[in-house]
């Protein structure tokens, strides 16, 4: 026969597992994040050393100094365009990392409701 003990140990064990499982399946759509997210900084700093360059190659063209500011103040005006969106894009990145979390954290969510 069965005691309370076996049955609340039993319980104890299929939430820890659920626990478990929701942890893990909060780590794997965490990694997958980070790894898209790394991606998308890669192009940035690609596309960042594309811009420097052009400069560089454009200043050594140039005739006057007039033009020489000229190309250097477009080149600053496209990279502050892009510093706008690198903050558009950390913020989504940081929102959509805090709702992974907070949906595994919710009850329901995985975390500490016995179930995945």
């Amino acid at each position: 026969m069965a005691s309370p003990f076996d049955k609340d140990a039993a319980n104890f064990l299929k939430a820890g597992k659920g626990q478990a499982e929701a942890l893990t399946a909060l780590q794997k759509e965490m990694m997958e994040a980070y790894e898209e997210a790394g991606r998308a900084w890669s192009e940035r700093m690609r596309t960042e050393l594309e811009l420097w360059t052009e400069l560089g190659k454009k200043l050594t063209s140039t005739h006057s100094v007039p033009e020489a500011m000229q190309v250097y103040q477009q080149s600053m005006t496209r990279r502050m365009q892009m510093a706008a969106e690198d903050s558009q894009k950390f913020t989504a990145d940081c929102q959509k990392f805090a709702q992974k979390i907070a949906r595994t954290m919710t009850p329901g969510g995985g975390w500490g409701s016995g179930t995945s």
